[in-house]
């Protein structure tokens, strides 16, 4: 799906967090949100999620103007085509692996159900096969990134909203993250990143600096003395 702001405006408590901004974010390539600490990131992430209202401009999906969706197509939207992935990973602590992928659990939630064909697909390719049953307490924040991504991709959305995805991951994660999302876009998934890491920004193919009609240029490894 394509993801477009136009003259994108947001405040928050009367401040100014977003002005003007405009972004093109098309299918099958990684989109990254950059800019400095507090320059509206995550508010530009969210407006083009819908989970944030503006107060000026457009936000479009495959060139349909979503700005007014009422609560119902915005819940289809959710639903049928998006999947988040937030700083605190959504993630159930007290509730199975099995069941922060499928969402889905039989009477009195005592086993998680869906398609387990798919499910068990989907945990060995995030690495994390065999442990379906696990309570998701016991997963390091890094299996805790991966089950989150597990979600979007045992649902199949086409458009995924990813929140500074590598924040807290140490060297072996942080690039397993990036493996993962660039296989999303490869498949044909909108990808659009808010992040501040150099590594995940040189990895997307698109870049958008906050405050900024251009993109920001593409970041060049230096060479080590």
């Amino acid at each position: 799906m394509l993801i477009e702001a136009e003259g994108l405006s947001v405040e928050i408590g009367g401040r100014p967090v977003l002005t003007k901004e405009s972004v093109r974010c098309e299918p099958g390539t990684m989109t990254a949100l950059v800019g400095p600490s507090g320059s509206g990131k995550t508010t530009l992430l969210h407006s083009l999620g819908l989970l944030l209202p503006v107060d000026r401009g457009r936000v479009l999906i495959d060139g349909a103007d979503a700005t007014a969706y009422g609560s119902s197509a915005r819940r289809k939207f959710w639903r049928d085509h998006a999947a988040f992935v937030l700083q605190d990973y959504g993630i159930m602590d007290e509730e199975s692996v099995a069941f922060n992928v499928t969402m889905e659990s039989s009477v009195l939630r005592k086993r998680a159900t869906g398609d387990h064909q798919r499910l068990a697909q989907v945990l060995e390719q995030m690495g994390l096969a065999g442990r379906q049953d696990e309570a998701a307490s016991h997963l390091s924040g890094g299996e805790k990134q991966r089950l989150a991504l597990a979600r979007a991709v045992y649902k199949r959305a086409t458009v995924l909203f990813v929140d500074e995805p590598t924040a807290s991951l140490d060297a072996t994660n942080r690039q397993m993250v990036i493996d993962l999302l660039a296989d999303f876009a490869a498949k044909g998934c909108t990808v659009i990143v808010s992040t501040h890491d150099p590594e995940m920004i040189n990895a997307c193919g698109h870049r958008h600096k906050i405050g900024s009609s251009a993109p920001a240029p593409r970041l060049v490894d230096q060479p080590s003395h």
